[in-house]
């Protein structure tokens, strides 16, 4: 009787233990993540007028086991998520592009993060062309020998016709890339390049003069004249930084040059109500006299913006939420003072024009 009250005494022991440990296990560690785009890189590279908004950029956030934490609209993205401790991939692009396609640059970034307990993990991405193209200059010479053959550029991923007329550019995904010529049945790979991102290759075809008897004589070169990176497509702005909408200051731009008077400042419309301290992200509104404008429509974050000051006139009849609940995360161009403090923080004032993005 004795062991059997000991083994029960021990075991109550055991699971008053096992009890009191469970209790105590500490939930997951947890670390922020955060991610916005480099907002001076992507306002001062211009490829082209193809570059679409960031807001309509593809952003996804996988775990280290591929599982999807988020896809959508980095526009749509919250400010900041909230992620166990681990090593992530994120990515954004401006559209999806598996398989060679005319006039379709790929613009965006990739990059491997990792998240540490009880720390902001802040990613900063970089607008820049992913994918390669290629473009050929066809001379009338190579028409004459070749009048029935046509030329093809081809990659892993697949194969374009590139027809004799055709001026746009092709693009690939980076790597092997070759130019065939068929004609008669047969197919000739004339040239084969590696390509790497943000490189755009543009290659003069021609054929020695004298038509359909000259034929074998093609000659390729590299016009090196058109030869593009990513260093080519950036224009500087200089002095005229600020006195055009194509020009305007971006949020984190504005911040950066307090004092600037009468030049361009650009943001979508997050929020108003703004006192010294707080600021509301969500209708109804109730003040006519002021805005915020952040860096994408989904900002929630007061420091992360720029205040706008609405004096009475036609400007605040347009621009306050109370009147226009509609255009609560538009893109808006104003014109005015970039002040140090306004409710408490940077921003402008003294506006004399706006425009939206879409006007």
């Amino acid at each position: 009787m004795k062991n059997t009250f000991s083994r029960l005494l021990a075991f109550s022991a055991l699971a008053c233990m096992m009890a009191s440990c469970e209790a105590f296990i500490p939930e997951r560690s947890q670390g922020r993540l955060i991610v916005r785009f480099s907002e001076d890189v992507f306002f001062s590279t211009r490829a082209s007028n193809e570059i679409p908004d960031t807001n309509d950029f593809i952003l996804t956030i996988l775990d280290s086991g591929g599982k999807e934490l988020y896809y959508g609209k980095y526009g749509d993205s919250p400010t900041s998520l909230e992620l166990p401790s681990g090593s992530y991939s994120v990515s954004a692009v401006s559209s999806e592009f598996k398989t060679p396609k005319f006039s379709a640059p790929q613009y965006g970034d990739r990059q491997l993060v990792v998240v540490s307990s009880g720390r902001d993990c802040s990613v900063e991405l970089i607008c820049r062309q992913l994918n390669s193209g290629v473009k050929l200059n066809i001379a009338p010479s190579f028409l004459n020998s070749y009048p029935n053959g046509s030329l093809i550029l081809k990659s892993d991923d697949g194969k374009l016709l590139y027809s004799y007329s055709e001026k746009r550019i092709a693009y690939f995904n980076p790597g092997r890339v070759s130019l065939i010529l068929s004609d008669g049945g047969t197919d000739e790979s004339l040239l084969t390049r590696v390509l790497e991102q943000q490189e755009v290759l543009v290659l003069n075809v021609s054929a020695p003069d004298g038509g359909p008897s000259s034929a074998g004589g093609i000659r390729i070169a590299v016009d090196t004249t058109r030869y593009w990176s990513v260093e080519d497509f950036v224009i500087g702005q200089g002095d005229s930084k600020g006195k055009e909408t194509d020009s305007a200051y971006n949020i984190g731009q504005a911040r950066a040059n307090v004092g600037e008077e009468d030049v361009w400042v650009c943001g979508y419309i997050v929020g108003g109500d703004l006192t010294s301290s707080s600021a509301s992200f969500e209708p109804p509104f109730k003040s006519q006299t002021n805005i915020l404008i952040g860096s994408r429509s989904s900002v929630t974050d007061r420091d992360a913006c720029l205040s706008v000051q609405l004096q009475k006139g036609d400007i605040r009849d347009a621009l306050n939420l109370v009147d226009n609940p509609d255009i609560l995360g538009r893109f808006v161009y104003l014109k005015g003072d970039i002040v140090e403090a306004y409710y408490g923080m940077p921003g402008v004032r003294n506006i004399t024009e706006f425009r939206f993005k879409d006007d």
